[in-house]
């Protein structure tokens, strides 16, 4: 008896060993997890500053309908030994990032734009060498990564980046918004593989822990009328104003908020879209851009009976605040039903569960079903998004009515191309539509599956804006605006224009169209489209306006949505005639794509070992996100205390197997 209680002493012992010497980043790899599942932070040597981000100041210049947007990130290595630090941050999926530049004392290094390949093996080879430089890629259109090589200590490194944006009204609402944070994404064992989601392992600090680094942002709005409603439903801001200008400053009581988007809406007087054309005039090339207001919506009192499946993801990253919005949202939307109407429900994790094995109507006993049905729900596992999409489509229809899928998620996945790929390929088969859940949703895959399936994007970030944002879906799909739409240049030489095809117009916003030109600023663009009421017809005569060299901005705008037609949301595996046009956009019009990155470098060799510590700056979970948004909670990369906790229940359980043995032998 004593012999087996020895060995299992020591069998206990080697267990705890072996835990403890597993780095975090290995158990974060679980054998139910996937491959890149996200892990929390470990903090190890104290004399290596594990957080070198210390402050993002964002200025934020709105003229017209187009935001300029300078961003500066303040590095400072804290800590005892040189580091090369790595940072993921998000963007805007319109951002054209533009310029970027890298300060160290008095030094400024101007970053230049090339090949991505390229740009990385110049950054390597600065940071063998002991310089200073910095790295800028695109990992998605709304994912970036910084990297920065050789900061020695108590050094200090000043990122400044320049972007713009066009702002485009929805329902008279114009609204900015500025990311803050990258939730985690969950890989699928197919995505996993992939080369380009390295940025899926960004360590996340506790849930509830506050950022890190201070946030501070100032938005002026000029739009040319009087502004009304400026309001942030994200942060607590400070208005100020001077004739028709709105100076807004965030609160900085708190600078500690970069955990959730920053978004300001406003409306303008007369509530009316402005339409037109703004003209730049080049060197060598002209550009334009069209807006025009659409006609008003035409209500239809005989909607034909409909088809609507909600897929719901309820895995871990919705636990909690983002899956109560949804129920919200969906016993608002299921609720008011017409009796005509059949749904169902697929709810997505790990797996799929589908509520009925086809759709049902919309009954008084039915819509109860499916309410229970969701109000089982917690929230855990992965996200297999794709595979429920699939399943949802796949379900047994009947002929003679529309079907529309409901995707209700906060997007916290790294397939996104294949789910896009995937609803392109099923357009004939039914309208999808997408509800992005929480304060910092993935925008790339909301946005471009409502762009795949041509429909409607929503975002629902509080509780009490589900039912404002159900009774704008309902609105949208009884009535679209225009239908059939098309824009012809008449006597105005346009060519490169995009987009090339317009889908149906849903939502009350203006039809935008970018493009250059030839020859003189005169003749006339049409736009046509048919309404409930018939025909609609608007034209605008290209002489009414002049080209301003404020427009500068077009040049970037134009190229960022030739990019995004080709890549953004193109197939997964974009073809080399794809790649090597947007490598040259980016490349002639200084732009940060999926082939092209920013390179700054300091020709002066400050660490000549070439010898540092490689540290991830962690990012804070979205604000309401819980612990098993991560690899499936606090169990995947468990801190240091939960570790020796763990061996001191073990030492203790030991000691007394020990004890009773002994007793026994007496």
């Amino acid at each position: 008896m004593q012999v087996n209680i020895r060995n299992l002493c020591f069998a206990l012992l080697a267990v705890v060993v072996a835990f403890t010497s597993v780095p975090a980043q290995e158990q974060a790899q679980a054998p139910e997890e996937k491959t890149l599942a996200p892990y929390f932070l470990v903090k190890g040597d104290p004399s290596v500053d594990q957080l070198p981000l210390k402050d993002t100041r964002v200025e934020v210049s709105v003229s017209g309908v187009i935001a300029d947007v300078k961003v500066r990130q303040i590095y400072r290595n804290e800590g005892a030994r040189p580091i090369n630090a790595t940072y993921v941050f998000p963007a805007s999926t319109r951002a054209a990032v533009y310029a970027m530049r890298m300060q160290l004392g008095n030094d400024i290094i101007v970053a230049k734009i090339k090949e991505r390949e390229q740009a990385k093996q110049e950054f390597e080879k600065a940071k063998e060498e002991g310089k200073s430089a910095s790295l800028l890629e695109q990992e998605r259109p709304n994912v970036f990564s910084m990297s920065l090589a050789n900061i020695m200590p108590q050094e200090q490194v000043e990122i400044e980046l320049r972007y713009t944006e066009l702002l485009v009204p929805t329902d008279n609402i114009y609204e900015f918004m500025f990311p803050t944070v990258v939730g985690p994404r969950y890989a699928s064992a197919q995505d996993a593989k992939k080369e380009n989601n390295g940025f899926v392992q960004t360590p996340f600090l506790p849930q509830g822990k506050q950022p890190p680094s201070e946030l501070h942002i100032t938005t002026r709005i000029a739009a040319g009328l009087p502004i009304y409603d400026v309001s942030s439903p994200s942060h607590q801001v400070f208005p100020q104003w001077q004739g028709n200008v709105a100076q807004l400053t965030l609160d900085d009581t708190n600078p500690f908020q970069g955990n959730r988007d920053f978004i300001v809406r406003y409306r303008l007087a007369g509530e009316q879209i402005n339409s037109g054309l703004l003209l730049f005039q080049g060197t060598d090339e002209n550009f334009f851009l069209y807006m025009a207001q659409p006609p008003q919506r035409v209500a239809d009192a005989a909607i034909p009976p409909r088809e609507y499946i909600f897929v719901v993801d309820v895995s871990g990253s919705m636990n909690g605040f983002p899956l109560e919005i949804s129920k919200r949202l969906l016993r608002d939307l299921i609720g008011k039903l017409q009796p005509t109407d059949l749904f169902n429900v697929v709810l997505f994790a790990g797996d799929s569960t589908t509520l009925a094995p086809q759709s049902m109507p919309a009954t008084p006993d039915n819509v109860a079903r499916s309410i229970a049905f969701l109000d089982q729900q917690r929230g855990a596992g992965g996200t297999e998004l794709l595979a429920a999409l699939q399943q949802a489509m796949s379900l047994p229809r009947q002929e003679g009515i529309s079907r529309s899928v409901l995707l209700i998620t906060d997007g916290y996945v790294a397939g996104e191309e294949g789910v896009f790929e995937h609803i392109r390929s099923n357009l004939n088969k039914c309208n999808v539509f997408a509800f992005g859940i929480g304060t910092s949703v993935n925008r790339y895959l909301i946005e471009g599956v409502a762009k795949a399936g041509m429909a409607e994007p929503f975002v629902v970030t509080e509780e009490s804006e589900a039912a404002g944002v159900a009774a704008k879906f309902r609105e949208y799909v009884q009535s679209p605006v225009l239908t059939d739409i098309q824009v012809r240049a008449l006597g105005f030489d346009a060519y490169d224009v995009n987009p090339v095809k317009f889908p149906d117009l849903m939502a009350q916003r203006p039809i935008i169209l970018f493009g250059k030109w030839r020859g003189p600023a005169s003749g006339t663009i049409e736009l046509t489209g048919k309404t409930g009421q018939g025909l609609f017809t608007s034209r605008l005569d290209v002489a009414q306006s002049q080209p301003d060299q404020a427009n500068s901005a077009l040049r970037y705008l134009w190229a960022r949505t030739r990019i995004a037609e080709l890549s953004d949301y193109a197939a997964s595996q974009a073809d080399d005639a794809n790649a090597k046009e947007v490598t040259a956009l980016g490349l002639k019009y200084n732009l940060l794509t999926r082939y092209t990155s920013f390179i700054a470098v300091r020709e002066v060799v400050t660490n000549p070992t070439g010898s540092a510590e490689d540290v991830q700056q962690a990012s804070p979970l979205p604000l309401r996100v819980s612990d098993m948004a991560v690899g499936g909670g606090t169990q995947v990369g468990a801190e240091p205390e939960l570790i020796w906790l763990i061996v001191s229940v073990l030492l203790m359980f030991t000691t007394a197997l020990i004890i009773k043995g002994r007793r026994r032998l007496i």
